[in-house]
């Protein structure tokens, strides 16, 4: 249990610290231009600019991700619905991505699987406890 809890931490710190920062960028240049991106991918998508995105991926993504590593860390009651919950949010973003976008970034498979990973181990977690 401890190494699961400590894994889901060190997932969730990855997804959280790759999120502040590209949240970050699209919140201060909604162009895009901060993420090397521009408008014109938005085109089949319900956004104009990147600013609604950069606020979901900042707090959601990135925010909560860091708060969740905490709990998962000190092995917190709640990680594990914390867990299912925003590996699921996660998940979804990125089905929903490349739905609307494309594939455009290398990374994004990557972050797919650790919305994956975040779930089944949240799930363990939870199965565990009970």
């Amino acid at each position: 249990m401890k190494i699961n809890a400590n894994f889901l931490g060190f997932i969730q710190l990855f997804v959280g610290t790759g999120a502040i920062p590209a949240g970050l960028s699209m919140i201060f240049e909604p162009s895009g231009n901060g993420i090397g991106m521009t408008t014109e991918i938005l085109i089949n998508t319900p956004f104009n600019t990147f600013l609604i995105p950069g606020i979901f991926l900042f707090v959601v993504s990135g925010l909560c991700n860091i708060c969740c590593s905490i709990l998962s860390f000190r092995k917190n009651n709640y990680l594990g619905i914390f867990s299912i919950i925003l590996g699921s949010f996660l998940v979804l973003w990125i089905i929903i991505q490349v739905y609307l976008i494309g594939l455009i970034h290398f990374l994004l498979p990557l972050f797919f699987i650790s919305g994956i990973v975040e779930i089944i181990l949240g799930y363990r977690y939870n199965t565990i406890k009970l």
